[in-house]
């Protein structure tokens, strides 16, 4: 049979291993909150980063749209005046 220092030996080596065990879990937290801290910030970054790369593409769109309206317009315009040329010299003028 065990006598009680028997007893009080195992006690405190089960309140030792107990107190490890609660620091390996307070450890093991400290690092998934760090983790997930960490994480959310990479994802906030990501998200930023696609919203301002599509903001520039829609910024370039606009711009190639309004270069083909303003280049649509000039080539528009020189065949206005070349039916003009043609109307003026054909009545002479």
């Amino acid at each position: 049979m065990i006598d009680n220092s028997g007893a009080e030996l195992i006690a405190a080596q089960l309140r030792h291993t107990i107190d490890l065990l609660r620091f390996e879990v307070r450890d093991l937290r400290k690092s998934v909150d760090y983790i997930k801290e960490f994480q959310e910030h990479r994802l906030n970054d990501l998200e930023s980063n696609g919203k301002d790369h599509e903001t520039r593409i829609r910024n370039l769109n606009d711009g190639v749209t309004q270069f083909k309206m303003v280049a649509g317009l000039a080539n528009g315009g020189s065949g206005l005046l070349s039916i003009i040329a043609v109307v003026k010299a054909f009545f002479g003028g």
